[in-house]
C-alpha cells in the first residue's frame, strides 16, 4: 500500500491526463483514434514550446505576461524580414537563395524574442520592477511595435520551406507526424535535460527555492534571472516561427491569451507560482491536459463558450488536486473551503 501511494505521488498529474482521456474515449468513438490523437498534439504543440519557457520564469519565481505579444512581434517580423529578404532578391530567386532568407528571418525573430527577454529580464533585476508589472508593460509594447510595423495588417504568403515548419510531415510507415509536434519534443527534451542535468538547472531551481541562499553562495542571480527570461523570449519566438508557417500568416493580433494558456499548463503540471518545484515534463501534461478537454468538448458538440467556462473549472480542480496529492492544502484548509469552519 505504502508503495502505491508513493507511485501515484510521483505520477500526480498524469494520473487525472489518464482519466480525462479514459473518459473522453468512453464518450466520443473517434477520440482514440490515430488522426484524433495527432491532431490534439499539433494544436497543443505552439502552446507546449511556449509553456516550456513560461516554466524557466515560473520556476525563478517570476512570471511573464508578455509572451502572448512577443509570439505576435516575433511573427510580424519574420514575415517583415522574409517579405524583405525575397523583394531584394528580385524575381525568380533560386532554390538556395530562398532558403537562406528564410533562415536568416527566422534566425532574426528568434533573435527579437530574444531581446524582449532580456529587456524584461534587465529591468526586473536592475530596475527593481517586478516581473508582473515588467512584463505587463511589455506586453503593451510588444503588441504596439507588432501593429506598428505591420501597420495593423496580416502579412500573408510565405515560401514553402517555412510553411514545412508548421505544415510539413515526417512519415514513418503508416503514420504521418507533424512537424510542429516533433519540433515541441525536440524542446521538451531540451529543456528537460538543461533543467535536470546542468548547473545552470539547478541554480534555476535553487533560485526559486531560496533566493538569499543562492545569493550567499556566490551565485550569479542578476545573470541567472536574466538568462531565464531570454530563454523564454526565444521559445515565444520559436512558437510565433511554427504559427506562421501553419497559418501562411504572420498576424499582429497573433498570441492573444497565449499568455493566460502557458502559465494554466505550466501550474497544472505542478509547477508553484512561489518558484522552485516544477518540471518541464509536469508542464507538457498541463498542456496536454487543456488539449484533451478542448477536443474532447468540440467533439461532444459543446458551444465554445462552455468551453471556455468548463476548461477554467478544470483548471482550478486540477491545481487544487495536485496541492492536496502534495499535502499543501490540509484537511482543515478543505473544511474551510466547503463549509466555512
Amino acid at each position: 500500500m505504502l508503495e502505491l501511494k508513493k507511485l501515484i505521488s510521483k505520477l500526480g498529474i498524469g494520473i487525472i491526463l489518464l482519466l480525462m482521456i479514459i473518459g473522453m474515449s468512453i464518450s466520443s468513438d473517434v477520440f482514440l483514434s490515430t488522426h484524433n490523437i495527432l491532431n490534439i498534439l499539433l494544436q497543443v504543440s505552439v502552446i507546449c514550446i511556449i509553456s516550456v519557457g513560461m516554466t524557466y520564469v515560473i520556476l525563478t519565481g517570476g512570471i511573464d505576461l508578455s509572451v502572448g505579444s512577443i509570439v505576435a512581434l516575433s511573427a510580424v517580423c519574420l514575415g517583415s524580414f522574409i517579405h524583405w529578404g525575397l523583394s531584394f532578391l528580385g524575381n525568380n530567386p533560386s532554390s538556395f537563395s530562398v532558403i537562406c532568407v528564410v533562415l536568416l528571418s527566422i534566425v532574426g525573430a528568434i533573435g527579437v524574442g530574444a531581446l524582449c527577454g532580456y529587456i524584461n529580464g534587465l529591468i526586473i533585476v536592475y530596475g527593481k520592477v517586478t516581473s508582473f508589472i515588467t512584463t505587463l508593460g511589455m506586453m503593451g509594447i510588444a503588441r504596439g511595435l507588432a501593429l506598428t510595423i505591420s501597420n495593423g495588417k496580416t502579412i500573408y504568403n510565405f515560401p514553402e520551406e517555412l510553411r514545412f515548419l508548421g505544415n510539413g510531415q515526417l512519415h514513418l510507415d503508416e503514420i504521418s507526424i507533424p512537424v510542429p509536434v516533433i519540433i515541441a519534443l525536440i524542446v521538451i527534451l531540451i529543456s528537460y535535460y538543461y533543467l535536470t542535468q546542468t548547473i545552470f538547472g539547478r541554480h534555476i531551481y535553487a533560485l526559486g527555492g531560496n533566493r538569499e541562499a543562492v545569493r550567499l553562495s556566490g551565485i550569479n542571480i542578476a545573470k541567472l534571472e536574466i538568462k531565464a527570461y531570454v530563454i523564454n523570449g526565444i521559445l515565444a519566438a520559436i512558437g510565433a516561427i511554427i504559427l506562421v508557417g501553419r497559418l501562411n500568416a504572420a498576424q499582429p493580433i497573433a498570441g492573444t491569451g497565449y499568455e493566460l494558456d502557458a502559465i494554466a499548463a505550466t501550474v497544472i503540471g505542478g509547477t508553484s507560482l512561489i518558484g522552485g518545484v516544477g518540471s518541464v515534463i509536469g508542464t507538457s501534461i498541463g498542456a496536454l491536459i487543456m488539449g484533451v478537454l478542448q477536443n474532447g468538448l468540440t467533439l461532444l458538440n459543446v458551444t465554445s463558450y462552455l468551453q471556455r467556462l468548463i476548461i477554467g473549472l478544470v483548471i482550478i480542480l486540477a491545481v487544487f488536486l495536485d496541492q492536496v496529492r502534495r499535502g499543501e492544502v490540509s484537511a482543515i484548509g478543505i473544511r474551510k473551503i466547503f463549509f466555512r469552519e
